[in-house]
């Protein structure tokens, strides 16, 4: 009996001993899921997501086998945001990819202990309580952000280039968007420094925009700066067609835009963006916390000029545009 004792405690004391390696090998064997959330269509951030999945793969992760991506779009409707980001924590999923403000802004509100990362964010995460500082964010989320309003008076300097003459520039804005009063009080600022003046046309549903596109016909502005917004790159060439048959100079804050016939768009590389994040997925899912990492800004851009719209339309670009140009759509 006494034997038997003794052959029970060892068997006891070497299955202590084995448990944290049969946990660990568990856990080794996990397959991560993601959660992707984003306010826009999965047309619109096609290239976009495809760029993150990429990342993922120089990261040695292959989606339906290494991990498990679960993608929640929007559809345009922000108010869905929410509740698509508390789905995305009833998966359990092990980390959120946000992109855009307002789907970060969703993911955070959602939970305060997933780690999300962020994507795409144009206006300043500090500034509007996503994170407690750039070189440590603190909580759970980091990421990168686009400097979409930093960068509003580069892209009135480039529309001079287009119209030197020109001084009205009419705005068309995603009324919906999270960073609204921030960048509208940027590009006036930056409109008067230069010695222009911007009216802002806001949009707050694809229904607008016909009844925006007669208004703009008869003010006739000089040139057409289009803010970002789930709302304006889900319709970005519904504008851009409209710019071309009006012959209006217009510039954009994405370059799928002038893919689809847009004149020109300046702004951070998004793929490159998107590629980045995965990174960051790849270092959290190892182990690191999220408020540790640094938020990244961007520090190159690219300036993408439409060639074969400005010949349809019997204009060009001048010297400065096409020397500063990263890429030409020919």
């Amino acid at each position: 009996m006494r034997c038997d004792r003794v052959k029970r405690i060892l068997m006891l004391a070497l299955g202590l001993l084995l448990a944290p390696l049969a946990a660990a090998a568990q856990q080794a064997g996990k397959v991560p899921q993601i959660g992707y959330l984003t306010a826009q269509s999965p047309d619109s951030v096609a290239l976009s997501s495809e760029a993150f999945r990429q990342g993922l793969q120089e990261h040695g992760y292959v989606e339906g086998k290494t991990i498990v991506i679960a993608y929640r779009f929007a559809e345009e409707k922000r108010d869905r945001l929410p509740e698509l980001a508390a789905e995305l924590v009833r998966l359990k999923v092990d980390l959120i990819v946000a992109h855009t403000a307002s789907a970060a802004r969703a993911a955070k509100q959602a939970t305060q202990t997933i780690p999300i990362v962020m994507v795409g964010v144009g206006w300043d995460p500090v500034e509007t309580g996503l994170v407690e500082s750039l070189a440590r964010p603190g909580g759970n989320l980091t990421g990168l952000t686009s400097l979409g309003v930093e960068l509003s008076r580069k892209r009135l300097e480039l529309l001079t280039e287009v119209v030197p003459r020109g001084s009205r520039v009419a705005v068309l804005w995603d009324g919906a968007s999270g960073q609204s009063t921030q960048n509208v009080h940027e590009l006036e600022t930056a409109a008067h420094a230069l010695g222009l003046t911007v009216q802002v046309w806001e949009v707050h549903g694809t229904e607008d925009f016909e009844r925006l596109f007669a208004a703009l016909t008869q003010e006739r502005p000089d040139a057409l700066y289009v803010a970002g917004g789930p709302l304006m790159g889900t319709n970005r060439k519904r504008i851009a067609d409209f710019a071309f048959k009006s012959r209006l100079p217009s510039v954009y804050e994405w370059r799928g835009a002038v893919e689809d016939g847009g004149r020109m768009s300046y702004r951070p590389n998004g793929a490159a963006a998107q590629r980045r994040a995965a990174s960051y997925v790849d270092k959290i899912l190892k182990g690191a916390k999220p408020g540790d990492l640094p938020v990244e800004q961007p520090t190159k851009f690219e300036l993408i000029l439409n060639l074969r719209t400005a010949q349809a339309l019997g204009v060009t670009f001048s010297p400065t545009l096409l020397l500063l140009a990263d890429e030409m759509i020919k």
